[in-house]
């Protein structure tokens, strides 16, 4: 049965500071009715609909995304020690249990975007998440916007997502490509020396022109060279075109910005064509099951940046309660994509019950003020930016540990430095963000 519209809306309020009451201006601005609210709030549960790709070029890390929503969806229904160490109170969201279901969108904008929708309009959701490929998120936040229904990112990397194309319904908690450049090129410049030969291999989307714009940017600054760039289409099989060119480039560093399989599938052909014997290899985004699939002999000395490593559970106390959680559940690790899922879910639990309501507006604005606010979290205290929409966080650098090295099976990676948010950041406007009207 439906809550009485009523009594959703006097749970409305439009500030992180507090609750708002009838009458006041902040009030006046909230309409009562937008997007799925409030048909979408029953008296005991609500909708979350996930666009994930469990099958195809990122299913590694989908299905490792997958498993972070869920994770975060039952602690959070449960109400238990988990759910009140993050700030919740009681069972499930304002007292409303998290209902969801998950559609293979195979990583193809066009399949997210036809999910999504069916999961408006058919399961009135009050939130929308997912998306590996940075093509999908963009997709998904426009469709967001359009149909007035918060969107939090999934895994996507693009400067254009809290770019040109950012939108007033769109949140992102992963680091941008800008971001992540910035805290690795300093590190690998320290690490491997000043005035390297780079060559670039780049996947032919969003995701791959504005990592290679980005690193190309401070690598540079570090007195880097570029001497080749390889672009390739997605889902490429055979690279060897593109890495004999690599391989004869005199590069000193090859910059794999490929992710997910065709991360995987890239790699193995360079070893095979000599190139990791020859060069560095450095990976600006590395994917969920990079150092899984790929092996310690591949990936020792590989220096990235990722959104989260399993060892901050030394440093956090809330990343420590998700590993554990995770590895009880699902015998493994959680990767970053895992994180992301997770972390999403209980940022936007959390926002609700600061505004004691679903009202998307409520919650977006509270999000926008968070700076004031912000969230204690797995990797520490975050805000999103209020201009852009993008998270400002710590970022981790990771190098490849040897296999001597590994104190474990899945003991891949030495955390050599984590960067500080407001360090990395770009300039609010540098690429373009215009965000919408709220209504």
């Amino acid at each position: 049965m439906k809550l009485d519209r009523r009594q959703i809306l006097l749970g409305s309020a439009g500030a992180a500071a507090g609750l708002v009451l009838p009458g006041s201006a902040a009030w006046a601005q909230t309409p009562a009715s937008i997007g799925t609210f409030p048909d979408g709030v029953t008296a005991d549960s609500v909708f979350v609909g996930l666009t994930i790709p469990l099958t195809g070029v990122f299913s590694g890390d989908g299905g490792d995304l997958k498993l972070g929503y869920e994770l975060a969806i039952s602690e959070i229904n449960a109400g238990g020690d988990a759910a009140k160490k993050w700030g919740l109170q009681g069972k499930g969201v304002l007292g409303r249990q998290i209902r969801h279901k998950v559609s293979d969108t195979e990583g193809k904008p066009n399949l997210d975007v036809q999910s999504a929708t069916q999961f408006i309009q058919r399961d009135k959701a009050i939130m929308l998440s997912g998306s590996v490929s940075s093509a999908s998120a963009i997709a998904l936040e426009e469709l967001g916007s359009r149909e007035k229904v918060l969107y939090m990112v999934g895994i996507a990397g693009s400067n254009d997502i809290t770019g040109k194309n950012c939108q007033r319904y769109g949140f992102r908690s992963q680091q941008n490509a800008y971001m992540a450049a910035k805290a690795l090129a300093p590190v690998v410049a320290k690490a491997l020396g000043k005035n390297m030969k780079t060559a670039f291999l780049v996947p032919d989307y969003t995701y791959g022109h504005t990592v290679y714009d980005s690193f190309a940017k401070f690598s540079k600054e570090q007195g880097w060279q570029q001497v080749a760039k390889e672009v390739v289409p997605l889902g490429t099989t055979d690279y060897s075109s593109a890495l004999l060119n690599i391989a004869n480039s005199g590069a000193d560093v090859f910059v794999n910005i490929a992710f997910g399989a065709d991360a995987v599938a890239s790699t193995k052909q360079a070893e095979q064509f000599g190139v990791l014997k020859k060069m560095k290899l450095v990976v600006p985004n590395l994917s969920s099951f990079q150092d899984k699939e790929l092996g310690a002999e591949i990936m020792q000395g590989v220096y990235g940046s990722c959104d989260f490593w399993w060892t901050l559970s030394d440093r956090y106390p809330l990343a420590k309660g998700f590993v554990d959680a995770f590895v009880a559940k699902n015998k493994y690790h959680p990767r970053w994509g895992a994180h992301i899922g997770y972390m999403q879910t209980y940022l936007w639990s959390l926002t609700v019950e600061r505004v004691k309501s679903f009202n998307p507006v409520d919650v977006i604005k509270a999000m926008e003020a968070s700076k004031e606010q912000p969230y204690e979290t797995t990797i520490g205290k975050v805000y999103f930016r209020a201009e852009d929409h993008q998270m400002v966080r710590p970022i981790p650098v990771l190098r490849g540990k040897a296999p001597a090295e590994m104190k474990g099976p899945e003991d891949y990676y030495e955390i050599v430095d984590v960067a500080e948010g407001e360090s990395v950041m770009n300039p609010p406007d540098l690429f373009g963000c215009k965000l919408g009207s709220y209504t």
